[in-house]
């Protein structure tokens, strides 16, 4: 592979990395992302199969877990082709145009889906707090106009990135630090000034920041509400609703503040570590939350095993 770091002629080609040094065993690597790639894949069109087919489970809280299971596919299906092309066919190459367009649909539906944790949150915290009116207040066209208003908010969030990228030269460095391609990663090969890119990035992560904020909010208002329950059953019943969002939160935001962390504190830390939560960040949520809410959902459960046991039969 030739890497252009020193000429001032426009780069025609980044290249993204797999795991350095590993090269030689990137096809058995590709092997377990493969799978996890298909188990995601399967499983959250699986929960959206069940979501509208099932008049029981057309519910706000579901209609929201829809929402969850479109941002994770998205997330799939946005990095998949690079991640194979890298480890299954050893070919990291990728024109600027690519890149810049990977980029712009791994942070929207990034954020997509810190947007649809936060709305989960609020979802909990109202069933908890008022049940009576519940249903009355989360109507399907509310829930449809709160899914539409903040996917429009995240494009629009997230819009400014590619233009901003595409007004950059790349002239000096083509190589990325992942496997797929991010905002921070690409603007950092520019030889121009990128001080908006900068500004704007940091920006969009603060909006990030805000919704782990009002999604601790919320949980701290949900357990002063449940505490207030007279009856131990109840309390524990109530909280258990809770469970499968507070594993999807964690499996979205751990690996994040994880990957923040080791940059900030660890940066003479092996590039593999890097790379790795780099990978998990995208690979867990979309493999996960499907696992999570079918395990933990009992509507969910039973109709999975239903429909295991009637093609047995």
């Amino acid at each position: 592979m030739s890497i252009v770091n020193t000429s001032e002629i426009e780069i025609a080609t980044f290249f993204l990395v797999g795991f350095p040094g590993m090269e030689t065993v990137h096809v058995l690597i590709s092997i377990p992302i493969c799978l996890m790639y298909f188990v995601a894949i399967v499983g959250n069109c699986i929960i959206l199969f069940f979501i509208k087919t099932e008049p029981s489970l057309h519910e706000p809280m579901y209609y929201f877990l829809s929402m969850l299971a479109i941002s994770d596919l998205g997330l799939s299906v946005s990095s998949l082709p690079t991640m194979l092309r890298i480890f299954l066919f050893n070919a990291p190459g990728i024109s600027p145009d690519a890149c810049i367009a990977q980029e712009f649909f791994i942070h929207g539906f990034s954020a997509m889906e810190s947007s649809v944790l936060l709305i989960m949150s609020c979802d909990r915290f109202l069933a908890i707090y008022n049940p009576l009116r519940y249903t009355t207040i989360l109507t399907s066209t509310r829930v449809t106009k709160i899914g539409f208003a903040f996917s429009l908010k995240n494009v629009l969030l997230v819009l400014p990135f590619p233009f901003t990228l595409k007004h950059l030269r790349y002239c000096k460095k083509n190589l990325l630090s992942h496997s797929y391609c991010l905002h921070q990663d690409v603007m950092k090969l520019a030889c121009s000034d990128n001080k908006v890119n900068v500004i704007y990035g940091l920006f969009v992560a603060f909006t990030g920041i805000l919704d782990l904020i009002f999604i601790f909010t919320s949980y701290m208002l949900i357990l002063k509400t449940a505490l207030s329950i007279a009856s131990q059953r109840e309390r524990v019943k109530v909280l258990n609703t809770c469970v499968s969002h507070i594993c999807a939160v964690l499996i979205f935001y751990v690996p994040i503040l994880s990957l923040a962390v080791i940059y900030r504190f660890a940066k003479r830390s092996s590039p593999i570590i890097r790379i790795l939560m780099a990978d998990v960040f995208l690979l867990m949520p979309p493999l996960m939350n499907p696992i999570v809410y079918c395990v933990k959902s009992q509507q969910i459960r039973n109709l999975v095993l239903g429909k295991l046991c009637q093609k047995q039969s």
